[in-house]
């Protein structure tokens, strides 16, 4: 078989909350793709509970790998390689997949392709967007990380900034809950935002050093908290909508000004926004228009491929795959693991 026209790859996802499958063939066609998602079992708790995380991936694991392949129209004897996630994210729950793909691309002699879930979110773009052009600028704003990665070619790439506590995704998490407002945290602030004032409070923006390209985003989480909290000894009621939309620009406008800082630093011919705050309204808008003014293209993965999903480990493992890194059968889940 030729890697390079014929590859058919199997990708699994189970990160955290969503256990996933896809197929892909030949880096371009998504012959299917099916996401068993979580958020119903965890919304009671307003957040993920890593012992049923992992406890769901094993309940559900089986039965989407065999829908993904049925919709495919794929058996065994057709997939070339099988990609999954082995890190970063929740270690039962990552161990599910990781176990499950090492057993199937064992049984089935094909090769065994480890995908960094970081670089899975990027790949998404391409799902999509298959002529995208390097040098590639790309803003990875998820629930558990913020980073800018300088793309100069597949697989060859640089993080310029990430965050130095909170994640964008988490502070949209950590500031709903305290609003009151449910989890996931993003679609929420967003729905509260639209009827709010975005001036109402004026919260703080971390800069930091000169120059720096990394991310905070406790001191905002924070300023929000201790707003509420000045307001209940007071006796005060305060908007929320005011207050959800006052926090989400004050997050936007540092994630759009640190990447035109990063763009000034590392002229790309791309943009692209990827993870789950990718989703959000106002960071694309705000984004696109910059962008249209530095005549830079401007990309980011539908709603679906924003969160975490089966299909961006198979195109991150298909370019993997072409490029002959195969992982070992000693392939173990790391929870902590970099970009």
């Amino acid at each position: 078989m030729d890697n390079l026209k014929e590859s058919i790859i199997l990708g699994i996802e189970t990160s955290c909350d969503e256990t996933s499958a896809a197929v892909l063939a030949n880096g371009r066609e998504l012959r299917s793709h099916i996401i068993s998602s979580q958020v119903g079992t965890h919304q009671k708790y307003g957040g993920v509970v890593p012992e049923i995380a992992s406890r769901e991936h094993c309940l559900h694991i089986r039965e989407v790998i065999q829908q993904a392949m049925q919709e495919a129209g794929v058996d065994f004897a057709d997939i070339s390689a099988i990609a999954v996630t082995y890190g970063p994210g929740l270690v039962g729950s990552l161990l599910v997949g990781v176990a499950a793909a090492k057993a199937m691309a064992y049984a089935a002699r094909v090769p065994l392709i480890a995908v960094n879930h970081l670089e899975g979110h990027i790949y998404a773009n391409f799902l999509e967007h298959q002529d995208l052009e390097f040098p590639l600028l790309a803003l990875l704003a998820s629930g558990g990380h913020t980073h800018l990665i300088l793309f100069r070619g597949h697989l060859d790439y640089e993080v310029l900034g990430r965050t130095r506590d909170d994640a964008a995704g988490e502070a949209f998490d950590k500031v709903a809950r305290t609003l009151g407002l449910g989890y996931p945290g993003g679609p929420y602030i967003q729905k509260a935002a639209a009827s709010g004032n975005p001036k109402a409070f004026d919260f703080p923006r971390a800069w930091l050093e000169a120059g720096s390209l990394d991310f905070s985003f406790s001191g905002l989480k924070s300023a929000v908290l201790n707003t509420l909290n000045t307001a209940k000894m007071k006796g005060e009621v305060l908007n929320t909508s005011d207050l959800a939309a006052s926090f989400q620009l004050a997050a936007v406008d540092v994630l759009v000004q640190k990447s035109l800082r990063a763009l000034e630093l590392y002229p790309a011919k791309t943009f692209a926004l990827a993870g789950g705050v990718a989703a959000n309204a106002m960071l694309r808008e705000l984004l696109k228009k910059e962008m249209a003014m530095q005549n830079v293209r401007f990309v980011y993965p539908s709603p679906t491929l924003c969160t975490d999903n089966g299909a961006m480990i198979a195109i991150a493992g298909y370019y993997r795959f072409i490029a002959g890194k195969h992982a070992s059968w000693k392939l173990n889940a790391v929870p902590g693991l970099n970009l």
